[in-house]
């Protein structure tokens, strides 16, 4: 795991060592383990790296093929590289190193940009080819690991982190506004914008290639080319097999994923929440790492009320570390707390994402006091159905359009569309084109539209949260693990697992679907929230595989997320700390939101009429990110 950067000078001029120091030191906590450089005359590349697999000088990068022709920088894993050795060695390709880059490199050699599609883990790498005098950026399947560029005139940068590329000195820090509005509706932004005007995100399973010459204006703000290697598709069978038989495949894949994903020569850990993907990639890899460390971060609840109540799971993440042997730590998070990080939370995750961002921070602290490495459950609840209270608020439709309303609806997370004119009014004239459900509908653009059943809307649904949210979470996940120096994986993202999962019926994933297809809409209330919020339903056939490994408890438990108690402690402990930052009329913010609008909406929470806990951490994150970058 590591932190690559870059320039390529398009007219030609030469780029300098200086700058992609400057460049490559803004990520230094990406790679405190080493450090490369790669320049020749128009090209630059720079490299920090965070040593896992064959810690020795052999795995130095940037690495530079045999003929001197082909140059990569590289950041991620890919698991299967042993088995694409043992290939490229047999087609004559030799090695230096024990390193997975290197096998990446070779495979670029031989297969071109075809070899990405062999690549079996998570990953964001650049390839210069000198033959071609065109550079390559590639990113892996689900956007686990991120990659940013940006074009300033004639000069091309990328990086691991968006730093990278304001360290050089024709980057500009300007509010790309009509991203903070894609923001402001969904906690999440869809398209691949940034909140940096011109910098943009490399979109997941992509290659983009831009060669020497390549002309840009205003009319083209990047001469990027872009192609698309791979995409989701959660399609029913047409002829379900056996039940027992989806069960054990279901197991032997669980095991094959997280048995390829210990392979690392420094110590590996893994989260343990107290919920049940964690838990199982705790008791997989405890089978083969004897007292493997676990790490799990817990909420004081002395202030919390509600449903909050439940949000501490320490107890249960402790029974499952006495069961599994494994060595545990854990630290318990207070409302001072969120305050407290807040600063150093905005500036590594540079562009604020999905949920509440700080508790993974702070897990990821605590376990890189330990370990390099860390497993973590995120994807089990995208791939199998983890949230039916979302997917059944869009089950029984007439047709694409319809489905489009009712799940749009539901996802305007932080403001919904009627406020939207009367939030943005500063700005409207600059954002008064962008329509979030044409962004919401766009997702969907590579899916197919044949929607003939309940399960085809639930395919849908599972489409666009590994889309959008699950890609979300990555991002967070990656930028807030590296700001520690720490390497996540994600079994979950094995690519045979996720095969499978695609293509698991969704009657093996939720129990309630033909109830829920049942209601009947003309009656009054919200049945379907009524009936949903907290549920037992939800990945029904990882339930039934993994009791074999994990307590009943924990798998037929009802779904908990990784959430601090913020709805009470806005209103409570940290109540001061909310009204100084979003009450004062001085607030950055303001220069771009309407701030009567917006205070009313905060005072709904904090006088307990509304539960807008996600609005105003995003206004707390949007605020502490404007102080530091614009």
């Amino acid at each position: 795991m590591c932190g690559i950067t870059g320039i390529f000078n398009l007219g030609g001029e030469h780029a300098s060592p200086v700058t992609l120091r400057n460049m490559t030191d803004a990520i230094a906590h990406r790679g405190p383990d080493g450090e490369g450089f790669y320049n020749d005359g128009f090209i630059g590349l720079g490299h920090r790296r965070l040593a896992i697999i064959d810690l020795s000088p052999a795995g130095h990068q940037p690495m530079v093929s045999r003929d001197g022709q082909v140059v990569l920088i590289y950041n991620g894993e890919v698991y299967n590289f042993q088995e694409l050795r043992a290939e490229l060695e047999s087609l004559g390709h030799q090695f230096h190193s024990r390193t997975d880059s290197e096998v990446v490199l070779n495979a670029w050699v031989e297969w071109g940009r075809d070899c990405v599609i062999r690549f079996n883990g998570m990953f964001a790498f650049a390839v210069w080819d000198k033959r071609e005098q065109s550079l390559f950026l590639v990113r892996d399947r689900y956007g686990i690991k991120p990659l940013y560029y940006a074009c300033r005139g004639q000069t091309f940068l990328f990086g691991s982190e968006q730093k990278a590329i304001l360290a050089h000195p024709d980057a500009k820090r300007e509010l790309d506004k009509k991203a903070l509005l894609e923001y402001f509706t969904f906690q999440n932004i869809f398209t691949d914008r940034t909140l940096l005007e011109g910098i943009k995100i490399l979109p997941a399973a992509t290659i983009g290639r831009i060669s020497l010459g390549d002309q840009t204006s205003n009319s083209a703000p990047h001469a990027l080319r872009l192609s698309t290697y791979w995409d989701y598709r959660f399609r029913e069978p047409d002829h379900p097999g056996d039940p027992r038989e989806y069960c054990e495949e279901l197991d032997r894949l669980m095991q094959q994923a997280v048995s390829r994903q210990l392979v690392t020569d420094v110590e590996l850990g893994a989260y343990l929440s107290g919920g049940m993907d964690s838990g199982t990639l705790t008791a997989l890899a405890a089978r083969e790492l004897p007292y493997i460390k676990t790490f799990t971060c817990g909420f004081d609840l002395s202030s919390a009320s509600g449903i909050e109540l439940g949000y501490d799971e320490r107890a249960k993440a402790e029974a499952m570390s006495a069961r599994f042997k494994t060595e545990h730590y854990e630290m318990v998070l207070k409302a001072g707390d969120m305050e407290r990080c807040l600063p150093d939370v905005a500036r590594h995750i540079e562009e604020p994402r999905v949920g509440q961002s700080y508790p993974n921070y702070y897990a990821a602290k605590l376990a890189s006091k330990f370990v390099k490495v860390v497993l973590s459950g995120a994807g089990g609840d995208e791939l199998f159905g983890g949230y039916p209270w979302r997917y059944y608020r869009a089950t029984v439709c007439n047709d694409f359009e319809h489905y489009i309303d009712q799940y749009y609806a539901f996802w305007q997370r932080l403001i919904d569309n009627p406020y939207i004119k009367q939030v943005f009014a500063p700005i409207w004239d600059d954002v008064k084109d962008v329509w979030t459900r044409d962004i919401f509908r766009d997702v969907f653009l590579n899916h197919d539209n044949q929607l003939d059943r309940p399960e085809d809307y639930i395919n849908h649904s599972l489409y666009f949260e590994a889309k959008t949210f699950l890609h979300g979470l990555f991002v967070i996940e990656d930028k807030l693990s590296m700001a520690h120096s720490l390497e996540t994986r994600v079994p979950f993202m094995d690519n045979d697992l996720v095969d499978f999962a695609m293509q698991c019926p969704v009657s093996l994933k939720l129990n309630n679907l033909a109830k829920v297809v049942r209601i009947n809409e003309n009656e009054p209330g919200d049945k379907q929230g009524q009936f949903f919020q907290k549920t037992k339903d939800g990945k029904q056939i990882l339930r039934d595989v993994m009791c074999r490994y994990i307590p009943n408890d924990i798998t037929k438990a009802e779904k908990q997320g990784f959430s601090a108690p913020d709805g009470s402690w806005f209103k409570g402990q940290s109540i001061d700390f909310v009204r100084r930052r979003l009450l004062n009329p001085n607030a950055r913010i303001y220069d771009f939101i309407n701030q009567g609008t917006v205070t009313k909406l905060v005072q709904q929470h904090l006088n307990g009429d509304e539960n807008r806990r996600l609005l105003i951490w995003s206004l707390l994150n949007v605020e502490e990110w404007l102080e530091a970058n614009i």
